[in-house]
């Protein structure tokens, strides 16, 4: 299939076929099989988040980003070891280079956690979020966002895994109240006018599904099999969903995590979103998934830059270290100096 060939848009998924006959949701297994395992994205409606849930969040956002750069400065992610808080423009890393936003980094709301000598250091990951005393309407916002996708998520996992003939409560246990959610809320300002265009480099996602909320600007942009990053265009009321690197691992490279980059809008445009992520509690091992497809599964990427681990907790760890190199220099500079005296970050 050449570029000019391909859907100018990704397979829409209808998540509320699932509660209509068998007829139906047959027809929604069949979308997600081969959208997850032939492209690792689609876009999903009918997932119940309504207009009014969207406008709290995506208004108390725009708010924050209003506010004075003081204020928004004042909840540095250099802060907190735990990497929550607003990220400046251009001090995100991707594969080394600078992000082109700025970001609010939230998660689920627990005690801060310093791991003991013996423990995991990705227990870092868990922590109080840090949020602007003139906006109390982001932070009911956005912890409703989070319990609200993590709803919508925790259905469509179900759905996925019935899909390719797996149980669909597989990794039921890894999930719960311990579950290890992870939201951003983001701002592309428009073009650094210093002739490159990475509004966010290409990656994977560190979990299991991530699930988007883009504005009409666009910029989003997936990497098909032809090697060419296509664009994703815009629908309304839609979620972007791809899958991340744990569903790669737990089916051996059958479902696909598949490289994604966000391209800085022009001039000035400003270009929101707000991705979610649904992950399982850090110290979750993948048990690799029991499916009638198993033998076909062709392994999970090889790329020496970007090993992918079974436990949760090292996989996101590592995206951290190299996203937030200021925060990874204030607070865990031994994690990168002596890797060799973190027995727990063995595989």
């Amino acid at each position: 299939m050449t570029r000019s060939s391909y859907p100018s848009q990704l397979p829409i998924v209808d998540l509320s076929a699932a509660d209509r006959d068998p007829q139906a949701r047959r027809l929604l297994h069949a979308q997600l099989h081969s959208a997850a395992h032939d492209v690792g994205f689609f876009q999903l409606i009918g997932h119940g988040v309504t207009a009014a849930e969207t406008r709290a969040l995506t208004s108390a956002m725009h708010a924050f980003f209003a506010l004075p750069e003081a204020d928004r400065l004042a909840l540095d992610n250099i802060n907190s070891p735990h990497f929550r808080g607003y990220t400046r423009i251009g001090d995100e890393r991707t594969a080394g280079a600078r992000d082109w936003r700025d970001q609010l980094d939230i998660g689920a709301e627990r005690p801060a956690r310093t791991p003991a000598p013996w423990e995991a250091p990705y227990w870092w990951l868990e922590g109080p979020n840090q949020w602007p005393e003139a906006l109390p309407e982001l932070r009911t916002a956005a912890l409703h966002w989070i319990e609200r996708l993590s709803g919508v998520a925790d259905r469509l996992l179900h759905e996925l895994l019935a899909s390719i003939g797996a149980s669909e409560d597989f990794y039921d246990d890894i999930f719960g109240p311990r579950a290890h959610p992870h939201l951003k809320l983001v701002r592309y300002p428009g073009s650094s006018g210093e002739g490159d265009d990475q509004g966010v480099g290409a990656h994977k996602d560190y979990g299991f599904l991530t699930l988007l909320l883009q504005d009409h600007v666009g910029g989003l942009q997936v990497q098909r099999e032809d090697g060419n990053f296509h664009d994703v265009p815009p629908l309304p009321g839609a979620f972007v969903v791809n899958l991340g690197e744990l569903l790669e691992v737990a089916t051996n490279g059958y479902l696909i995590a598949t490289n994604h980059r966000v391209v800085s809008p022009p001039g000035a445009t400003e270009r929101y979103s707000v991705p979610f992520f649904y992950n399982p509690r850090l110290d979750a091992r993948i048990t690799p998934l029991a499916f009638p497809y198993a033998e076909t599964a062709p392994g999970v990427t090889a790329d020496p830059a970007n090993p992918l681990f079974a436990e949760y907790g090292r996989n996101e760890l590592k995206g951290k270290l190299r996203a937030h190199p200021l925060t990874t220099a204030r607070h865990h500079a031994d994690l990168l100096l002596h890797p060799e005296a973190q027995p727990a970050l063995s595989s």
